[in-house]
């Protein structure tokens, strides 16, 4: 039976539909519009470029790895090793709070080379391997780096399928030399003198310091 209350629930029903496709067309004359104007790609930028957003017209999704924004100089990501300034003196793998730096050092019968600060070097580098599936970017090993040889890069995208891929190494090395290396460090012991039993024996005496007790000179109270 028709009714008031029938009519009005039509009129509700059809004014919804009516809004639902203004809306709806409104977004999509939006969308539509963007699209148009973004028929051309704009050149990706970083947000500190003075005409970051004035740019706010075009593509903004980037097609990656093809495109990427531009990474600042000074960021810290992947980390490197300029193993012809290193002198494996082990201090980045003491400072390392998650110990991703492994180093195997050879001692050298004399100076085998200069760094490019003039620094002598006279270790052998048997391996120097960086694990950045452990690093956590703290930056530590740059700091202590005596020749600034160990450097964080902005090479930020790394990522491989096999976790072993995350090893670099930065020896170069063969396995011939690592025991060339060995056998003339250890004939060279072999033609050093002993230590005399003099030398010997002051290093086992060690001076221990003990402090002596201060009587103190303040006056005993009474008993009350």
């Amino acid at each position: 039976m028709w009714n008031l209350e029938t009519h009005d629930a039509l009129i509700k029903y059809f004014s919804n539909i009516t809004h639902s496709v203004q809306t709806l067309s409104n977004g999509l004359k939006l969308t539509l519009k963007h699209l148009w104007e973004a028929r051309t790609e704009r050149d990706p930028m970083g947000i500190a470029d003075e005409d970051y957003f004035l740019k706010n017209k075009g593509i903004a999704t980037l097609q990656y790895p093809k495109e990427s924004l531009p990474v600042p100089d000074h960021g810290r990501y992947k980390l490197h090793n300029e193993i012809d300034d290193c002198i494996v003196c082990d201090l980045c793998v003491k400072v390392c709070p998650v110990n991703c730096i492994e180093i195997e050092p050879i001692r050298a019968t004399d100076i085998i080379g200069k760094t490019s600060d003039g620094t002598n070097k006279r270790i052998h580098a048997a391996k120097f391997n960086i694990d950045m599936s452990k690093c956590c970017f703290c930056g530590l090993c740059t700091t202590v780096c005596p020749t600034e040889c160990l450097t964080m890069t902005k090479s930020y995208d790394f990522s491989t399928f096999d976790r072993g891929d995350h090893i670099y190494e930065f020896a170069e090395m063969t396995p011939l030399q690592i025991l060339e290396a060995k056998q003339a460090f250890e004939e060279k012991q072999k033609t050093m003198p002993a230590p005399s039993a003099r030398v010997m024996k002051s290093s086992r005496d060690k001076v221990v310091f003990k402090p002596k007790m201060i009587k103190s000179k303040l006056p005993k109270k009474k008993d009350e």
